[in-house]
């Protein structure tokens, strides 16, 4: 049976062998409530035969017809569930972050015209039913989450009679490879959002094209993934809808803060992140080194500096093997347990990935899989492989199956294949300024080929400013070198139209008050702390330091430090955790007017 929809993903795990926990979360009394694969399909069927009764369909079958339901929810089995049965009656999902702003948020629900709003808490009922007014194509909101007066999921599942199954059963079948599956709205660091129209053939040929990434790391029934990346974003979506034709469990998260906790009770083969999370379990892992004391300590930062050193596929000889065993069994065991014990692989996406991360999992037997692509393209266009010879340090990785890439003479990645997108909904213009007649899409970002295979991401086009002098700066490699810093956790770099580079810097305040401590500084003000002449002069000194990894134009003569993390609250980071440049140049326009004083 070759699927030709992605909801075709319940037959073709019922026809491969059923699962008793298909999807599993916790549920009151912290137990793991677990959905088999019958129970998902009966649920499925009650929830689109129960959305029909209530006028919900595809009407006449066009882009614009077809009714359009809206999700803002974290992760949870209900929000497959919600998937799969609004896809199966030919409606459309438009899954919507649960940090959109208020303005944003009306702005989605109005250019999509949605008819149902589905939310997990009071908290985004209340910001939903706030914009009622100013939003009249929804018709009603309901809960995941049982909350007084409002409207639950659950009361969808017995409005369907036979008549409306017989219907369901009939758009189910009509439903074809080319037709409309969602329409993804991305969040973008810059301007109004944009609805991407994605197919099911444009999803459902990554999945497949995929398969000989994921088929040496899903190799068993009894695999299990853990998610927690917001399943609005078309990775984690994406990649749930592998593990569902793969056959590989999926847990839920209880949140970011229990990932932990989770990873440790439901030990999963493979999870999928973002670097930013890498890099902060990594600084956790650090940490609790640092706290070591004796021999212990020494060990502990003996392994690292060994993990510091490997390399990918690359024999390092016979001494530096039996070091790596010792270390993997004495200190990097530790870090695995960590994670459960049974990770094979971490696929990390979304922006790049610090080469130091890479190397040190990959040397305590963590493959961390980086790869490449974009919402327009549903979202893979490479990836590293699990084996060795397919994986690179600072590549995303070979080109997957069905997808070509190629460099314009300014170095932009264009990609054209089945996964390309149908368009931005409501917006040919500008569809017609990314994706070309013959099916080029533009994707905006600049990269080179290493050894003819293997993708390297140098830049955004957009992101790449000029100096006044007229030399063309990249932020971002300078970024992602810099932040290998222990005492940096985030930066900025900013010089457009200016005579040289500067830099925001939002230091590692742990980091920087414990150094602070041993120099008798007073912690008490971390405002006052960062004015502080010995601080401004140790981030000097690390500034200059990494500044001799870059040509003089590319180096950062001077910075100012911030103090507060960058968060999606606090708007300076996409829901992806990419900088909004735009907005935090808005928002450190005096700091930034400091540097260039």
């Amino acid at each position: 049976m070759k699927p030709t929809r992605l909801f075709d993903c319940i037959d073709y795990q019922l026809a491969q062998g059923a699962k008793e926990d298909m999807l599993a979360a916790k549920e009151e009394g912290g137990i793991w409530r677990k959905y088999s694969t019958r129970e998902v399909r009966e649920t499925v069927d009650k929830f689109s035969a129960g959305l029909l009764h209530m006028q919900i369909g595809p009407n006449d079958m066009s882009i614009e017809g077809r009714d359009k339901i809206a999700v803002i929810s974290n992760n949870r089995p209900e929000w497959i569930l919600l998937d799969l049965a609004v896809q199966q009656i030919g409606a459309v999902l438009t899954p919507i972050y649960p940090t959109i702003s208020v303005n944003e948020l009306e702005f989605v629900l109005n250019d999509a015209a949605v008819k149902l709003v589905f939310v997990s808490d009071i908290d985004l009922y209340e910001k939903v039913q706030s914009i009622r007014e100013k939003t009249p194509s929804v018709k009603a909101v309901f809960t995941f989450n049982p909350i007084q007066q409002a409207l639950h999921w659950k009361d969808i599942l017995s409005k369907g009679t036979e008549e409306d199954m017989e219907k369901m059963r009939g758009i189910r079948d009509s439903i074809g490879y080319e037709d409309l599956c969602t329409i993804i709205y991305t969040s973008g660091t810059t301007g109004t959002p944009k609805g991407v129209m994605l197919s099911h053939k444009n999803i459902l040929s990554n999945v497949m094209n995929v398969e000989e990434v994921f088929r040496p790391i899903v190799t068993s029934r009894n695999d299990r993934s853990l998610s927690f990346l917001p399943l609005n974003h078309i990775f984690e979506r994406m990649v749930s809808y592998i593990y569902m034709f793969y056959g590989c469990s999926i847990y839920y998260a209880e949140s970011l803060d229990k990932i932990g906790d989770n990873l440790k009770e439901v030990q999963p083969t493979v999870f999928a992140t973002v670097p930013r999370l890498l890099e902060k379990v990594y600084d956790r892992i650090i940490a609790k080194g640092s706290e070591l004391t004796g021999l212990k300590k020494k060990l502990f930062f003996w392994a690292v500096d060994i993990g510091n050193r490997f390399e990918v596929d690359k024999d390092q000889g016979w001494w530096y093997r039996f070091q790596l065993a010792l270390a993997n069994k004495l200190i990097f065991s530790k870090w695995r347990e960590g994670l459960g014990g049974k990770v094979k692989a971490i696929v990390t996406g979304a922006a790049a990935c610090q080469v130091r991360l890479l190397r040190i999992f990959t040397a305590g037997q963590i493959v961390i899989m980086e790869g490449y692509g974009l919402t327009e393209t549903s979202p893979v266009i490479t990836v590293n492989r699990f084996d060795e010879k397919g994986r690179r340090f600072g590549s995303v990785g070979p080109l997957i199956s069905g997808v070509e890439v190629k460099l314009m003479p300014d170095g932009e990645i264009c990609c054209k294949g089945d996964n390309v997108m149908m368009g931005y909904y409501k917006q040919p213009q500008l569809t017609a300024e990314v994706l070309t007649e013959d099916g080029w899409f533009h994707t905006g970002d600049i990269g080179v080929w290493q050894e003819g295979k293997f993708l390297k991401i140098t830049d955004r086009k957009k992101e790449i400013f000029k100096t006044s002098g007229g030399k063309y700066v990249a932020p971002q490699p300078i970024e992602n070198k810099m932040k290998e810093s222990a005492f940096i956790e985030q930066m900025m770099v900013v010089g457009a139209e200016q005579k040289f580079a500067g830099a925001l810097i939002v230091p590692a305040l742990p980091k920087l008050l414990e150094w602070a401590g041993q120099q008798q500084m007073n912690t008490a003000d971390p405002e006052a702390l960062l004015q502080d002449p010995r601080v401004i002069e140790l981030y000097k000194t690390i500034v200059e330091g990494y500044n001799q990894d870059f040509n003089h134009v590319e180096q950062i003569k001077k910075f100012e430090l911030i103090n507060g993390e960058w968060t999606i609250d606090g708007g300076e980071l996409t829901p992806t955790l990419k900088l909004k440049r735009k907005v935090i140049m808005e928002k450190y326009k005096d700091a930034v007017a400091r540097i260039y004083a």
